[in-house]
């Protein structure tokens, strides 16, 4: 028998990536791999297709070239990067445009990445936390959840995948343990005593070809991911084993977070203080249990660490 192709968007990011390589380490299993990336001459592009990809272009700004990407496949794992541009509006337009595509092309399983829209529990101006762009809360969350309807109203065989906090952030983002002006190390973060849920990227990708394998059973369902459930002061004794030295949790006010600086700030110290706020809702629908159903090999934050130690502790 052929296999089934998955047309992967964002197949040399993280979370896309993560799935290809899923399912190119099952070279028996019943998925192959067609990926699609804006720069198919990227080292990582050319990695993927020696590894038994197929490499498409595309642009998620170009419909005609999504179309194409997603003909003749079996199912897509559809993703955006608000991170890229940092504008919502535009986060919108690519899920339209991939939900049309994948309804042009009569798929039989879509995985959309995304994340709650905060607004259905906190309504913007509230007063609770300071509305941004206008109309929402937490950007990157508020614009993924909004666009879950294209998805559902082009009567797609959809899986919507809610996503956690990647532990790279730790690495690319910025946000690993960083020394004070005592010279002491911490990690910093607006949650109080809340546990967050998080995840390794590669487990993203790892989860989603769960998901594909479980076929209908995951069709129209939302399903929530996790590789552990961790407080501030949880994470921070972890680092502090890995580095052998202390390692502090500060416990900022979603206030001071917001005031940091960096380009997403005001994004991030919302949706922190949006975990932190309604931590039990949050948490019950991602869980670490489910997740390691649809992905047997799901790291801890300890085994992440332990994988990415270089990248913390070094020479």
């Amino acid at each position: 028998m052929s296999k089934k192709l998955i047309t992967i968007f964002g197949a040399t990011g993280a979370q896309g990536g993560g799935l290809a390589r899923a399912i190119l380490a099952e070279p028996d299993g019943d998925f192959a791999v067609r990926a699609v990336t804006r720069k198919p001459d990227s080292n990582a592009a050319k990695a993927l297709s020696q590894a038994g990809a197929e490499v498409v272009a595309a642009d998620l700004d170009d419909a005609a070239s999504v179309a194409r990407a997603m003909q003749g496949a079996h199912g897509a794992f559809c993703v955006t990067n608000f991170w890229e541009h940092f504008s919502p509006e535009k986060e919108l337009a690519q899920a339209e445009t991939l939900a049309a595509a994948a309804a042009g092309a009569k798929l039989q399983h879509v995985i959309w990445s995304t994340l709650e829209d905060t607004r259905l529990t906190v309504p913007v101006g509230s007063g609770r936390m300071p509305a941004l762009m206008g109309k929402y809360n937490v950007p990157h969350f508020d614009a993924k959840g909004e666009a879950n309807h294209f998805f559902i109203d082009a009567g797609l065989p959809v899986t919507l995948l809610n996503t956690s906090f990647y532990w790279d952030n730790f690495i690319h983002f910025g946000m690993g343990p960083a020394a004070g002006p005592d010279g002491k190390l911490a990690i910093s973060f607006p949650l109080g005593e809340a546990k967050m849920p998080g995840i390794a990227a590669e487990d993203i990708g790892r989860s989603a070809l769960g998901v594909f394998k479980a076929g209908v059973a995951g069709v129209g369902q939302s399903i929530g991911i996790a590789g552990e459930h961790l407080s501030g002061a949880e994470m921070a004794a972890a680092f502090s084993r890995l580095l052998g030295q202390a390692v502090a949790y500060n416990a900022v006010t979603p206030e001071a977070y917001r005031g940091f600086g960096f380009p997403g700030a005001e994004d991030l110290g919302n949706m922190f203080q949006f975990k932190r706020d309604f931590e039990p809702a949050f948490r019950a629908a991602r869980s670490v249990d489910a997740t390691r159903r649809l992905n047997p090999a799901l790291m801890n934050f300890e085994q992440w660490l332990a994988a990415h130690r270089e990248a913390f502790v070094k020479a």
